[in-house]
Parts: C-alpha cells; sequence; structure tokens
C-alpha cells in the first residue's frame, strides 16, 4: 500500500446497474469495463457486475480481454473498435468475439478460430469505425461464406449526450440497413447517454460504461447515478515555510507569508494532471486546500492554514459532484470530459474495494 489510495463502492456500482436496468427492462446489459474499468479496476468491477447478473462484457484490446479471462470471466467478451488481423490470433487466444468492419479481419479471425463467433459493426453517421450502411449486406453474406457466425451488429451514436435529433437520425439509418439483410441478428446501439434517455433500449443489448460507474456522459444531468469511486492520501511531510520560499519545480509559487505546505504522495504519473499546478483543488477536514506550486511526476503540494498530522486524510477525488474535487467538476474547470480524467487514474494507484 501506499499513503495514496482508491476507494471503490461496489454499493454504488449496484445502484447504478440497478439503474441502467430501469431503462432498459428489456434488453440484455453488456458492461464496457475497457480502460481498466474507466480507472475502477476491470477485475474487480468485473467479477462485482457477474454477481448481480451481467452476462456480457466488452473491452478495448485482446490484453484487457486475456485479463478478465485470467481474472476467471467466462462470459462472452467484446472487442469494441475494428480488429486489425494481426490482432485476429490473440482475440481467438483469448476467446474474444471481435468487432469485424471489413473482409480482411473476417478472414484472418475465421484462420484463427473457425466458426468463431464475430460482431458486426455499421457506420450509421460517426465516421470512425463501421462497414457503410450499403455494404452491409455483402459483408454479412462473405462473413458467413467463411464460416463465422454473426452474434450481433451493432452501430455507436457520436451525439447522444448532446444531439437526440441526429441521435435518433443515426438510429433510422442503422434500422433500415439491418432491415435490408435477409434474416434477423441480434442488435444493440445505446451507449450509456442513450441508455439513459432511453434511445434505442428496445434492442436485444445495451451497452453502457461510464455510467455504470456513477458518471454522466452529460456532465449537466447526474441521472440519479451514484459516483463509485474516490480518491484519498495522507501527507508524507507537514512543513512550514518561511515568506518568500519558492515549491516546487520552477518555483512558480513563493510563500506569501509563513505559510504551512504538505506534500502529498501523488502526481501526474498517478492521474492527477499537471495543468492543475497552481489552480488545483483537494479537501481534507479543515475545508480546501489549493495546490501551490507545480504537480511533479509523483508528488504534489497544497498550502495549509495551519498544521496538521501525518495521518490527516485528504480527499483528492470526491464521490460526489463538488465543483473543486469531483471527477465531473474537475473536467469541467479543465474543460474536458470526465472519461479522461477517470481512465487517466493510474494502475499504480492502490484500489480499496467496499
Amino acid at each position: 500500500m501506499r499513503p495514496t489510495w482508491l476507494e471503490i463502492s461496489l454499493s454504488a456500482l449496484t445502484h447504478n446497474y440497478e439503474l441502467l436496468r430501469s431503462r432498459a427492462p428489456g434488453a440484455r446489459l453488456i458492461a464496457v469495463v475497457k480502460a481498466n474499468a474507466y480507472g475502477h479496476g476491470a477485475e474487480r468491477v468485473a467479477g462485482h457486475l457477474r454477481s448481480l447478473g451481467v452476462g456480457y462484457f466488452a473491452v478495448a484490446t485482446t490484453g484487457e480481454a486475456a485479463a478478465l479471462r485470467s481474472a476467471g470471466i467466462d462470459e462472452p467478451i467484446l472487442l469494441l473498435g475494428s480488429l486489425h488481423p494481426e490482432d485476429a490470433a490473440d482475440a481467438a487466444a483469448a476467446g474474444a468475439l471481435p468487432t469485424i468492419t471489413g473482409l480482411e479481419a473476417a478472414r484472418a479471425f475465421a484462420a484463427a478460430r473457425p466458426g468463431g463467433e464475430v460482431h458486426v459493426k455499421v457506420d450509421s453517421g460517426m465516421g470512425r469505425v463501421g462497414v457503410s450502411p450499403a455494404g452491409l449486406a455483402a459483408l454479412v453474406n462473405r462473413i458467413e461464406e467463411l464460416g463465422l457466425r454473426i452474434a450481433a451488429i451493432y452501430t455507436h451514436f457520436a451525439v447522444a449526450d448532446e444531439d437526440r435529433r441526429e441521435t435518433e437520425r443515426q438510429l433510422e439509418v442503422f434500422r433500415q440497413a439491418v432491415s435490408a439483410l435477409p434474416r434477423r441478428y441480434p442488435l444493440h446501439a445505446a451507449n450509456s447517454a442513450a441508455t439513459l434517455q432511453g434511445i434505442a433500449t428496445d434492442l436485444d443489448f445495451v451497452r453502457p460504461g461510464l455510467a455504470l460507474y456513477g458518471l454522466s456522459p452529460d456532465m449537466r444531468n447526474g441521472f440519479g447515478l451514484q459516483p463509485a469511486l474516490a480518491w484519498k492520501a495522507r501527507p508524507t511531510q507537514v512543513k512550514k515555510l518561511p515568506a518568500g520560499h519558492g515549491v516546487g519545480y520552477g518555483l512558480t509559487y513563493r510563500a506569501r507569508a509563513d505559510e504551512w505546505i504538505a506534500t502529498l504522495p501523488f502526481g501526474y504519473a498517478d492521474g492527477f494532471f499537471r495543468s492543475l499546478s497552481n489552480q488545483g483543488w483537494v479537501r481534507y477536514p479543515g475545508g480546501y486546500a489549493p495546490v501551490v506550486g507545480r504537480v511533479s511526476m509523483d508528488q504534489t503540494t497544497v498550502r495549509l492554514p495551519a498544521e496538521v498530522s501525518l495521518n490527516e486524510v485528504f480527499t483528492v477525488v470526491s464521490p460526489d459532484l463538488d465543483e473543486r474535487t469531483s471527477l465531473t467538476g474537475r473536467a469541467r474547470q479543465l474543460q474536458t470530459i470526465n472519461y479522461e480524467l477517470a481512465t487517466a487514474l493510474a494502475r499504480r494507484l492502490p484500489r480499496v474495494y467496499f
């Protein structure tokens, strides 16, 4: 253990799962646990969700799929994104279901896992990954000629958290594309934002990620989700610096008077961004402590009004919507999204589950 750690609330994960299930009662749920379950710890999170009844998972890489298999997850695992032919053997070895968007990848996977299952992705308007709607029927036909089985066909929404009209237009493009196929396949389209708004929840699956962890894709609306993660730390040193004394690389901060400075044992290598230098905040029982000086790789300094013990617990990320210390509030401050801050949380941070 380090004197800085993450606390993950399994009860919050349960709450968020049940809320999402209530928004799509007729659909199966594919739990997206890529990027180390958005920083929450994929193996433990997947195990807990499986205990709640989740029977399908999704990741981004073959390595992530293999790690879940090593942790005892034997349910289907979807590989999101477009399979590169060079990854086909690893996908087969992990027993994962790749996303197929072209014939070359289909051939490679058929050679690596004859008769294997795949998902096919349609580009309904995002322009990033997927076969065109006009090319779907031909690709499906070629995939089945190779002996592969299509477990589902899906698409992904570009602006489900911003523009309902455009999202529904994408959904209609997708529905028309699959309606032209000679038979029906299981379908999915709803990410977190769509699931929370009831868009495409009538399909066979929904595919939430961020919302499972209590973070809303629409940072203006919490939707009743409960953030599952808190980040805590104890100081490794607390000392009084005289007026004019510099703090940190570049000496970008100097004490204005005699000031108490606490050094906290985390930095940008842990996911506390360097851009928070001289403008970030942490919480402690006495209130808020501002970050002073530059955030370094492994250490961050904060200013205090008085001395505290080395046993004082500081909250680096709070499991709420606090504008200064929550992932969502900090994302607004940094003009980014809560996805980025969550997935930046380093694996070297100890994770405690309760």
